[in-house]
């Protein structure tokens, strides 16, 4: 039986949280989705890694198995068998799995894909860490990335445990079936069903070397004459068509990074070993570690609190090195270090903020960082802003043996919603001291800033800060041009701030004019430009702390379509607790303005009724204007008459219009009761304010035509304003 979510919906989006049975350290999104259409989730668990196959056609059911022949029989059905002492017992033939799979994916009322199989890989030990491709999210049949065939058929990842072991493994990207799963020998032997034994399809590779956990892993495919060194052109012929590059770094010594050159030619059933091709040790211990998408040979590492460094291991570190025999230098280079601002203190103060995360976007020609104390920024390192028309950068071909170089300036920057306490601990209230009998309520403002209350103490405190930046990568229906990326960044506290950017190509170009003073243009199109932060997180994670991001993105973008046409977050958010995992819809309200704007239009233009706001030039579908005498006497007959209005502006046409009276009628002369006089009417206020909302009215409005006829009343009253202007003489005095 696959898990099903628990389902909680807040004012901006809808929660799905899906409760295991093991403590989560690290979840990973597939960029590859499995032949029948399903997106493949990884998460590290305390004892290994689970698959799990969310969406597409489900697995056929399994037909029941035929009874058993019972006693008594007939004498046609029975068999005699003769076995004979010279003749061994047949070998049991290998299974083989064949999955079936529906016609077409069922459907779900709830719009949430359902899990269809999942398969637990035990290693012996707690998966902390995994690494997936850098490669933008495809199907099967277009999954070619860098030339490497076996991403149609494998899955292809990394994976570091608590016992200082590190993995690649690779797996069928179909999910097993049912029967694969209930075969004999898994219940006859506990420790069949481990990785490494084969009978999934995986293949695991152990990579030796380090002697304390990896803190962190990343890997990468790369070709054979890629940064190729090797002086032996036989070895060179020998080397598999595909092979990937597997980096982690842990806290050995003062810091140590690995790498390993991994071939993918593994055979099942048997594990291998291999040793790294090279080991830079480092001045402090790294954070985060993640390879370029396009220069696949640049490794990004993050040190939080000295800077972000770029390290290509295919240029050596010395000129004309010439030792090394393998296809790699022993050693590489550090090409460049970007450094973040400093962190706010007193004068003498000269520490720099701690970085939280950094990751590669607009293809691995830009790197955008998050700092501690909520800021965000973006390196521009290869001219790639989208305001920018120089296509040279520092990476470029005129450029290639760039190393050493330092860059400090962000090229566009801004802070998340709900930081400003990391900012300004000085401002946070300070709680109240026992016994002093002041009473600090508990509201939402204060659990919204939990994530900042062990910050109150000073600047130096902000490495404390935990979070991350998860890039999702989406395909392009052209190969010449990249596809668009989607990026979450997060803090992690009791309730999380979570900032979802949907497209950072229109995000950056519009923070790039706002920043030049041209404004942002809230029509530029579907996808919003502006960044989003999603709330009451702590709804769906009951309690737990938000310990990790990672973007899914939607199979069907049309899905996430609104009926006018306007699309949602083209993501869905995954949210990592402790024990839970929270996939995050939005709806309406996390859209662009002009979505939610134009979302209360549900029919055609043509069925709309006519708009229900004040419009700046005459309109002869609706009646004149008219002028009401609020005088509190009492006019013969009980009736108020109108007087003829002003003609003015908002006026066509000059008429008389009567009303029935808003005051109540005389009361006789001998009656005992006060006549009332006044402005009665303002009673019904109170009887008006109680009206339920027209929903069927707020749908049909025309938002479009309201807001341009309130642009009209304001070009209109400007004119107007001018207009009195220069006919009035003012005068000034001066006292005496």
């Amino acid at each position: 039986m696959q898990p099903t979510p628990r389902i909680r919906r807040t004012a901006q989006n809808t929660q799905h949280t899906y409760t295991l049975s093991r403590r989560l350290h690290n979840v990973k999104t597939y960029p590859v989705r499995s032949p029948q259409g399903a997106t493949i989730l990884l998460y590290g668990h305390e004892n290994g890694v689970t698959v799990v196959w969310r969406g597409g056609k489900r697995l056929k059911t399994p037909k029941p198995a035929a009874p058993e022949k019972q006693n008594g029989g007939s004498s046609s059905d029975v068999v005699m068998i003769i076995d004979s002492d010279d003749e061994a017992p047949a070998a049991s033939k290998p299974f083989v799995d064949k999955p079936e799979f529906e016609d077409t994916p069922t459907a779900n009322t709830n719009a949430l894909p359902d899990i269809i199989q999942t398969l637990d890989l035990s290693l012996g030990s707690a998966a902390l860490h995994l690494a997936v491709l850098p490669m933008p999210h495809c199907s099967s049949e277009d999954a070619a990335w860098n030339g490497a065939q076996i991403l149609r058929e494998k899955l292809v990842f990394a994976v570091a445990c608590a016992n200082s072991d590190v993995y690649l493994i690779t797996l069928p990207l179909t999910p097993p079936s049912h029967e694969s799963k209930a075969r004999p020998e898994l219940r006859q032997n506990l420790l069949a069903g481990n990785a490494g034994q084969g009978l999934w399809g995986e293949t695991v590779t152990l990579l030796g070397g380090q002697s304390r956990p990896c803190d962190g892993v990343a890997i990468t495919l790369v070709k054979p004459n890629t940064g190729s060194r090797s002086r032996s052109t036989e070895r060179r012929a020998s080397q598999p068509a595909t092979r990937a590059i597997v980096a982690a770094h842990s806290r050995e010594a003062s810091g140590t990074l690995r790498l390993w050159d991994v071939p993918l030619d593994a055979k099942r059933g048997n594990t291998t070993r291999v040793e790294p091709f090279q080991a830079e040790y480092l001045p402090a211990p790294l954070t985060s570690i993640s390879f370029n998408p396009i220069h696949i040979t640049q490794l990004l590492v993050v040190s939080p609190s000295q800077a972000v460094r770029v390290y290509d291991y295919t240029v050596a570190s010395l000129p004309n090195e010439e030792t090394s025999e393998g296809p790699f230098p022993s050693q590489g280079s550090w090409q460049l270090s970007l450094y973040p601002p400093f962190a706010r203190g007193s004068a003498t103060s000269t520490a720099r903020k701690p970085i939280v995360a950094a990751e590669w976007i607009a293809n691995g020609h830009a790197i955008m960082t998050l700092l501690a104390d909520g800021q965000w920024g973006i390196w521009d390192i290869d001219g790639a802003s989208p305001s920018s028309n120089s296509g040279s950068g520092l990476f470029t071909k005129a450029s290639a043996t760039l190393r050493g170089s330092a860059i400090t300036a962000f090229s566009v920057t801004g802070h998340l919603e709900g930081t400003s306490p990391l900012r300004n601990p000085a401002t946070q209230k300070s709680p109240a001291a026992p016994g002093s009998g002041e009473f600090v309520p508990m509201t939402p403002h204060t659990r919204r800033d939990a994530v900042a209350a062990s910050i109150t103490g000073g600047a130096e405190k902000l490495v404390t800060v935990r979070g991350g930046i998860s890039v999702t990568r989406h395909a392009s229906s052209n190969a010449a041009v990249a596809g668009d990326e989607s990026a979450i960044l997060w803090l992690a506290g009791a309730d999380p701030i979570v900032a979802v950017i949907p497209v950072i190509t229109r995000f950056w170009d519009s923070q790039t004019r706002r920043a030049a003073g041209g404004g942002v243009n809230l029509w530029s199109g579907s996808q919003p430009t502006r960044m989003i932060r999603l709330l009451d997180l702590s709804v769906g994670l009951l309690g737990e702390r938000c310990t990790g991001a990672a973007g899914i993105p939607k199979t069907n973008r049309a899905s996430s379509s609104n009926e006018d046409g306007h699309d949602g977050l083209p993501i869905e958010v995954l949210l990592q607790g402790e024990s839970r995992i929270v996939v995050v819809h939005e709806t309406e309200d996390t859209t662009s303005l002009t979505s939610r704007l134009l979302g209360a239009r549900k029919k055609p233009r043509a069925e709309l009724k006519a708009a229900k706001a004040i419009i700046a030039y005459p309109n002869p579908e609706k009646p004149p204007s008219v002028t009401f005498n609020l005088s509190v006497s009492q006019r013969p007959g009980g009736m108020l008459r109108t007087r003829a209005p002003v003609k003015g502006v908002f006026d066509s046409v000059d008429e008389m219009d009567v009303l029935p009276s808003t005051e109540a009628p005389e009361e006789s002369v001998t009656g005992s009761q006060p006549r009332t006089t006044g402005l009665l009417f303002v009673g019904d206020l109170d009887n008006a304010a109680d009206v339920p909302d027209d929903e069927e009215l707020a749908e049909n409005r025309d938002v479009d035509q309201e807001i341009m006829d309130i642009m009209e009343i304001d070009r209109e009253l400007e004119q107007m304003e001018t207009e009195r202007e220069r006919g009035t003489k003012r005068v000034f005095f001066e006292e005496g």
